[in-house]
C-alpha cells in the first residue's frame, strides 16, 4: 500500500454530471469518486475542458503549462473544486480542441469532429502528465480510466515506463473509438504500438483496445456483462482479447446516488413517498404522469414506463412492435426518449393511434424521468445489450417494477418473478429472454396478471425498495480491486 496510507486513484473520464453528460457515464463519475473517498480513497478526476466544466466548476487554479505531442502551444492544466461534494478535478484546458458547440463527441450536424483521436489523445497524454508528476503536490498510485476516451492513457503509460497502477471501465464495449490507421502517426505513440498486440485493429486505430491492452485491470459494470463480453454475440470483435486477459477481468455493478433519486425526497414527486407511505404516495405520482401526458386517469390500469435512447440496442423497436398487445391487454405506456428518426416517428404515431393509452414525449426532460421513475407501475427496458443500466436501479428504489431483458446489468439486478422467487419473496421484477416482440408481450402479460394480484404486488414493490444498490458497496469493491493492484 501507498506510504501515505489511502490509495490515491485519478479517474480519467470525458462526462461528469451535471455539467457534460450523454449516458450513464456522467452519472458514475458524479458518483463514483465521493464513494471512494468515504470509504479512504484519495479520488480525484482529470476531465477534458469542455465550456461546461469550465462554466461549471470553482476555483480554477493553473497547475502547468504542457508542451504536448497535439499542440503547438502549451496546453494549460487547471485545478478546480467540484461544487457540492468539494472533490478536486483537474482540467485540460485547450480551446481549440474543447470549446465547441454541440456534443462533446460530434458537431451540431451530429457528425463526430474528424479530430477527436487528437482531442482525446491529447486527454489521455496530459492523464499520464498528471501520474508523472504534472502537479508537484499530488501524484496518483492508480490511473482508473473509463470509456475509449480515456483509453490511451494506460498506453502512454506503458511507453513512459511510468510505475503506477492502471484500471480501465469498460461502460459500454459498443463506443470503441475507432480512427484510420493515418491517424495513429498523430498520437505521439511510438512505432510498435500500431500493432495486434497494441491499438490496432483491423488497419484501424482503436481507443478502446488500447486500454484493453495495456490497463493492468479491467472492470465492467456488472458481472454478467463481463461474462458477456467474453463471447462473439457480446464482444465486438474483442471477445477473444478479453479471454486472453479474463484473469483480470471483474464486473463491479454501479450504484444508485441518493442526493439524486430517493422517493422519500425527490422534489418532482407531488407527495413523496418510502416503503411505509408508498400506498399513497405512488397513485399521486401515477395519476400526475398520467395527466402530464395526457393519458386515460385510470388508477387500475398498469402503467409501463420508458426512459431511453430510442434505439434498436435498447430494444425499442420491440417495445413499438408490442404496443398494440400492450394496449389490447389493458395497460398504458408513458415514454419519454430520443434517437432514431424511425422510431421517434412511430412512438409518436402510437401516441396518435392509442390516445389516452399511449403518451409519448420526444427528448430529453430530467423532470419529467423522475415522475416517470416514480409513478408508472413497471418500467420497460428490453435491451438487446446493457452494460449495467441505472434505470432500472432507480426504478427498483422508487417501487417501479423492472420489466427487462435477462441480459447483462439487467440479469444481475432484477429478479425475475418466477414461482419459486415469489415463494421465496425474493422477486422484483420480470424477466424474458429472446428477442422479437412475442417475448416481451408474453412478460408484460404475465406483469400484468401480477398487478392485479394488490398482496402479491405490494410484496414485490417493498422487496425492489429494500435491495442494496448503494455507491458504498460498489466503491468497497474497487477498493478492494486497488488494494489488490498495488499488493501486486
Amino acid at each position: 500500500m501507498p506510504e501515505h496510507g489511502h490509495p490515491r486513484v485519478l479517474h480519467v473520464a470525458a462526462e461528469l454530471y451535471p455539467w457534460v453528460k450523454t449516458g450513464g457515464l456522467g452519472d458514475v463519475t458524479a458518483a463514483l469518486p465521493p464513494a471512494l473517498v468515504a470509504v479512504g480513497v484519495d479520488a480525484r478526476l482529470v476531465l477534458p475542458g469542455f465550456a461546461g466544466f469550465l462554466d461549471g466548476l470553482s476555483g480554477l487554479a493553473d497547475i502547468a503549462r504542457l508542451r504536448t505531442p497535439f499542440a503547438a502551444e502549451r496546453v494549460r492544466l487547471a485545478r478546480a473544486s467540484l461544487p457540492g461534494s468539494g472533490g478536486i478535478a483537474y482540467l485540460v484546458d485547450h480551446p481549440a480542441f474543447y470549446d465547441r458547440p454541440g456534443l462533446p463527441y460530434s458537431a451540431p450536424d451530429g457528425h463526430d469532429w474528424p479530430d477527436n483521436h487528437r482531442r482525446f489523445g491529447l486527454f489521455g497524454w496530459v492523464a499520464a502528465a498528471l501520474a508523472g508528476g504534472a502537479d508537484p503536490q499530488w501524484r496518483p498510485d492508480i490511473v482508473h480510466a473509463h470509456d475509449w476516451h480515456a483509453g490511451l492513457a494506460p498506453a502512454y503509460l506503458v511507453a513512459d515506463g511510468a510505475a503506477v497502477g492502471t484500471v480501465f471501465t469498460v461502460h459500454n464495449l459498443a463506443y470503441q473509438g475507432l480512427f484510420p490507421g493515418a491517424a495513429f502517426a498523430e498520437l505521439g505513440l511510438p512505432p510498435d504500438a500500431f500493432a495486434i498486440d497494441g491499438v490496432e485493429f483491423y488497419g484501424q486505430v482503436s481507443f478502446l483496445k488500447a486500454g484493453l491492452v495495456y490497463a493492468d485491470r479491467l472492470t465492467t459494470v456488472s458481472p454478467t456483462y463481463a461474462s458477456e463480453i467474453q463471447t462473439p454475440a457480446f464482444g465486438a470483435g474483442l471477445d477473444g482479447l478479453l479471454r486472453q486477459r479474463a484473469n483480470v477481468l471483474s464486473g463491479i455493478l454501479n450504484g444508485v446516488d441518493p442526493q439524486i433519486w430517493d422517493p422519500r425526497h425527490d422534489p418532482v414527486l407531488p407527495q413523496p413517498y418510502e416503503v411505509e407511505t408508498i400506498a399513497a404516495g405512488k397513485p399521486a405520482a401515477k395519476a400526475a404522469l398520467q395527466r402530464r401526458l395526457g393519458l386515460d386517469e385510470d388508477a387500475a390500469a398498469p402503467l409501463f414506463g420508458a426512459v431511453s435512447r430510442l434505439t434498436p440496442q435498447k430494444g425499442l423497436d420491440l417495445l413499438l412492435a408490442a404496443l398494440p398487445g400492450l394496449v389490447a391487454a389493458g395497460g398504458q405506456i408513458a415514454l419519454l426518449g430520443s434517437g432514431d428518426a424511425d422510431l421517434e416517428q412511430g412512438f409518436a404515431d402510437a401516441a396518435a393511434a392509442y390516445p389516452g393509452r399511449v403518451g409519448t414525449v420526444i427528448g430529453y426532460d430530467e423532470a419529467l424521468s423522475h415522475l416517470i421513475v416514480g409513478g408508472a407501475d413497471l418500467l420497460v427496458m428490453p435491451s438487446r445489450f446493457e452494460p449495467c443500466g441505472l434505470t432500472q436501479l432507480y426504478a427498483l428504489r422508487y417501487g417501479t417494477l423492472p420489466l427487462v431483458r435477462r441480459v447483462g446489468g439487467l440479469a444481475d439486478t432484477v429478479v425475475d418473478a418466477t414461482a419459486a422467487n415469489l415463494a421465496d419473496g425474493s422477486a422484483t421484477g420480470f424477466a424474458f429472454d429472446g428477442d422479437g416482440p412475442q417475448p416481451l408481450l408474453a412478460a408484460v402479460q404475465r406483469a400484468i396478471d401480477m398487478f392485479r394480484q394488490p398482496p402479491v404486488w405490494r410484496r414485490m414493490t417493498v422487496q425492489a425498495m429494500t435491495r442494496d444498490f448503494s455507491w458504498e458497496a460498489a466503491a468497497r469493491r474497487y477498493l478492494d480491486l486497488y488494494r489488490a493492484l498495488l499488493a501486486g
